[in-house]
């Protein structure tokens, strides 16, 4: 049975591994570059070892310099998280030739799914619904035009091998097409050093919905249901929930399925998720399998009450699944929120620097999943995600509300956040009423704008007045060492400072 897990990432999800790896009675290994020295993932981990300059390339990448760690430390297994190496399937054989367990699936089933062509014939002879496009990787422009104009317009076009919006172009008009594919093969090229890349008919009004499927060595493969996750920004996710507000029991009855189906056909183990698009009509179609842990999975494991990370490492050493499909069921209502650390009022630049002052939300049904902390300063070379907020509720409306109290209360200074952006989505009425698709935010910017309104006003400069009360206390007891006065909770009084505030 694994004894010690060395986690291949940073950050957050490097410090949720190793939560799991505690309650299991499990030591952890953290690597780290050297710019994440003070990271939380190093302070939190039973042993560490740092593996190189603060480049991913030069550490978190580096695949020999992780396995030479995971022998000096003596780490009988290899969690990979999510991003860097989890996906990579040379890493997972790097791991089994030198007998190291890899927490993840089959360098097979990596190989397959992770090329997103294979994928498709895969789905295709497994009885899958895929979206109509091509089956075979493109390679030159006049090759790609013909296909475009078979299919008709609008299509994507989509790199080969690609993931999370990278290489991918919507062509909506004949005037557009060469150099969206001239695009599409370059970012895919800088990318992932691959430049072939695939063409799908777009599908109107998407929605992004996608299940999570578990599966062991025995053969046995459940699904534990959908999370929506239409809100994106330039493809890439914001905010996810569970159940999706759209969904009907019939179709997710047959999602769900065919989730398993495709999970099945490439005989997986190990936690995945099957993607899906889905028009208005709930007419679905695979769009790819991300085989790793996804970033939204603790919506999931709120909704349904199973710690994804210990089923991995289950299923690592062996073991089956200890619960069938019709033992799982969701109960309530989730929402995560990823924060970020960037200026969305300045064009979501990002905000690397110093934290001076955190509060963390808590209460009833909130989770915080982050590695920052006071004084901890975030370096510029890795995504800017901080943090994800979560929250549960009985109902979908009471989980927005609790989401709205918990982004209140959380306060960051020191940097640009993107919690108040956060704020105004929850404000938007397609939002609310759950009638949302991937344009939610391109068609919603009069809401997601800085509305510079008088209560977004006395927010901010109550923050900074709290912050400024903070601060002339701290030089106070700086100055005057034995004096009495307490710093006490500088933002204990910030919602009767907002109220008093006039401008």
């Amino acid at each position: 049975m694994i004894k010690k897990v060395l986690v291949a990432n940073r950050g957050e999800i490097a410090v949720r591994v190793m939560r799991s790896c505690r309650e299991l009675g499990i030591e952890s290994v953290a690597v780290y570059s050297e710019v994440d020295r003070k990271s939380m993932h190093v302070r939190y981990a039973d042993d560490a070892v740092c593996i190189g300059p603060a480049p991913s390339s030069e550490s978190y990448l580096r695949k020999d310099k992780i396995i030479e760690a995971a022998k000096l430390t003596g780490a009988d297994a290899i969690h990979p998280g999510y991003g860097f190496l989890s996906e990579n399937a040379d890493f997972a054989r790097m791991c089994e030739k030198e007998g190291i367990i890899f927490i993840g699936p089959s360098p097979y089933a990596i190989d397959t799914m992770g090329d997103k062509i294979t994928a498709r014939k895969t789905m295709i002879a497994a009885g899958v619904p895929v979206v109509p496009g091509t089956t075979e990787p493109i390679h030159d422009i006049k090759t790609a035009i013909d296909v475009i104009m078979k299919i008709g317009l609008p299509v994507m076009i989509k790199a080969s091998a690609g993931g999370g919006g990278k290489g991918m172009r919507l062509v909506k008009n004949e005037e557009d097409i060469i150099s969206a594919i001239s695009g599409a093969k370059s970012e895919a090229k800088a990318a992932f050093g691959d430049d072939a890349v695939y063409i799908e008919k777009y599908i109107s009004s998407p929605h992004h919905i996608e299940f999570q499927i578990l599966g062991d060595k025995h053969g046995n493969i459940v699904h534990l249901f959908e999370r929506e996750c239409s809100v994106q920004r330039r493809h890439q996710k914001v905010v996810e929930e569970t159940p999706s507000p759209i969904m009907t029991q019939e179709v997710r009855m047959k999602m769900g399925a065919d989730a398993v189906a495709a999970a099945r056909a490439v005989n997986y183990y190990g936690a995945g998720t099957i993607e899906f698009i889905v028009d208005d009509n709930l007419n679905y179609y695979f769009l790819e399998m991300n085989t790793r842990l996804q970033v939204e999975h603790p919506i999931t494991e709120r909704v349904v009450g199973v710690d994804l990370v210990k089923q991995q490492i289950n299923v690592a050493n062996g073991l089956p699944l200890a619960f069938k499909q019709e033992d799982l069921k969701q109960t309530g209502h989730a929402i995560e929120m990823r924060i970020y650390a960037e200026d969305p009022d300045n064009n979501f630049m990002p905000s690397p620097g110093v934290i001076k002052h955190i509060r963390e939300p808590l209460g009833l049904g909130v989770r915080h999943d982050g590695y920052v902390y006071k004084g901890y300063e975030i370096p510029m070379y890795y995504d800017p995600m901080i943090s994800k907020l979560i929250v549960w509720a009985e109902t979908r409306d009471e989980a927005i509300a609790r989401m709205k109290r918990a982004l209140f209360a959380y306060k960051i200074t020191g940097i640009k956040t993107s919690i108040p952006y956060l704020h105004r989505i929850l404000e938007v009425p397609d939002f609310i009423k759950g009638r949302y698709n991937t344009h939610f935010i391109e068609e919603n910017q009069q809401y997601l704008k800085k509305q510079n309104t008088s209560t977004e006003r006395s927010i901010d400069m109550a923050a900074i007045a709290a912050f400024v009360d903070y601060i002339t206390k701290l030089e106070s007891l700086q100055t005057e060492p034995n004096t009495k006065q307490q710093l006490g909770n500088n933002w204990k009084d910030f919602g009767r400072k907002r109220s008093a505030l006039r401008f």
